[in-house]
């Protein structure tokens, strides 16, 4: 894995002050308002482009480790701009960061490596991310992010809301709340153009039916989930809030370093046997981030706060046992190389992912426990990328995939609710 050359993305202040300039150039066309707050006090802004009541949002920043997003969110904004035939019946909004709060403790903007990239990692608990809140809180407890997210999709009832995603290590793939005929095509197109691999087999996706290559559905509400153990259900998430007015919901996934070993749609010859090792490995090493909590914090966690870092932390490791008895219990939801890869792919992250975001609660407490812990993302980074074989994606064909893809999807959703 090479470092990165050529760019980096940019941060949240950078896309605000990017926004402001087109407000400023474009007053007839393009305007910035703050739509929100933060639990810490960020403002959440939206810039829109055009005022026709035919809607797209695009949201950035839902996970703030998924630093792509930014640089596609500002593309496409500056391409709406001067792309009259994009605003032809059509209004784009762009939430510029629906969590500025994680946004501000993930702080690799410019990884040189997997080992580079978790150093400075953060993604929070699962009730304080804003996408996922309200699939595990009641209404009442949502905060204010997810209040303000649902406040601008009630506002715009967009047809088609888009949500930035991406992953560290893998291909690119999108999830859809209903399917989007003639999307899979320039998907694939664009990611073969850009050498980015497609994630045929996605374990966020797990069971669910493809209309394409990568292009996954979410399955009706009856489908048992493949992952029973996970609290979480993307039906209960904002993604749905569109469906309340006709719309639907795209997620748009691509990697900061690509592996040609999640897209091999072969037969895997022994996919339960892998399901078990990958299972038994993942508490091995869930086991080994534990003990270190554990000596520095004996007993039960307390009740109160620890801090977004602990809490995180915490909540990832907890996560563990439920998910590896899924494993070992559940029939694999697809038998391919690719998805055994993408579940592979997946049980390294839980516990790289804790012991990066505990190394760095614990490095000005307890240099010892953070010593530990920093071996472990070292090997357990290095383990990822030389076993994927991971190969940087430039940053400019991340944007420009993620980008390509939007597009697509407002022109064949748009088809499909008129």
């Amino acid at each position: 894995m090479g470092p990165l050359r050529e760019s980096r993305y940019p941060t949240v202040a950078e896309l605000v002050f990017s926004a402001r300039a087109l407000a400023i150039q474009w007053p007839g066309l393009c305007t910035l308002r703050q739509v929100g707050t933060s639990r810490g006090g960020r403002p959440l802004h939206l810039l829109s482009v055009g005022r026709a009541r035919h809607a797209v949002l695009v949201v950035a920043g839902a996970h703030a480790n998924e630093p792509a997003g930014n640089g596609t969110l500002l593309a496409l904004a500056r391409r709406t701009l001067l792309e009259r035939e994009l605003r032809d019946g059509v209004s784009w909004h762009f939430l510029l960061c629906a969590d500025p709060d994680g946004a501000s403790l993930h702080v690799t903007p410019a990884p040189r490596s997997l080992y580079d990239y978790h150093l400075g990692f953060f993604r929070p608990a699962g009730p304080e991310q804003p996408e996922w809140a309200p699939s595990v809180l009641p209404a009442d407890r949502l905060p204010p992010e997810t209040r303000a997210l649902t406040g601008v999709i009630d506002e715009l009832r967009p047809f088609l809301q888009v949500s930035l995603h991406g992953t560290d290590l893998g291909g690119s793939w999108v999830q859809l709340t209903r399917d989007v005929p003639g999307l899979a095509e320039p998907f694939a197109k664009s990611a073969a153009e850009l050498h980015i691999p497609v994630e045929t087999g996605a374990s966020d996706a797990a069971g669910w039916p493809a209309s394409g290559p990568g292009v996954h559905v979410m399955p009706a509400p009856e489908a048992a989930p493949a992952y029973p153990s996970l609290s979480d259900d993307a039906r209960h998430s904002t993604w749905y809030h569109a469906h309340r007015y006709g719309g639907l919901t795209a997620v748009v996934e691509v990697p900061m370093w690509a592996s040609d070993l999640v897209d091999d749609p072969a037969p895997h010859p022994a996919p339960d046997t892998a399901m078990h090792t990958l299972a038994e490995r993942l508490l091995r090493d869930a086991d080994a981030v534990r003990h270190v909590l554990e000596d520095v914090r004996p007993g039960p966690p307390p009740a109160e706060a620890d801090g977004p870092l602990l809490r995180a932390a915490t909540w990832v490791l907890e996560l563990v046992p439920g998910l590896a008895a899924d494993l070992v219990r559940t029939p694999p939801a697809d038998g391919t190389r690719a998805y055994v890869g993408s579940v592979d792919a997946f049980a390294r992250r839980v516990p790289l992912r804790a012991a990066a975001m505990l190394r760095r609660a614990l490095r000005d407490t307890d240099a010892q426990a953070a010593a530990r812990l920093d071996r472990l993302v070292a090997h357990w980074s290095d383990a990822f990328a030389t076993r994927f074989r991971a190969r940087w994606v430039p940053v400019r064909h991340q944007v420009e995939h993620q980008s390509r893809t939007v597009v697509a999807a407002a022109r064949q959703a748009r088809v499909g609710s008129t």
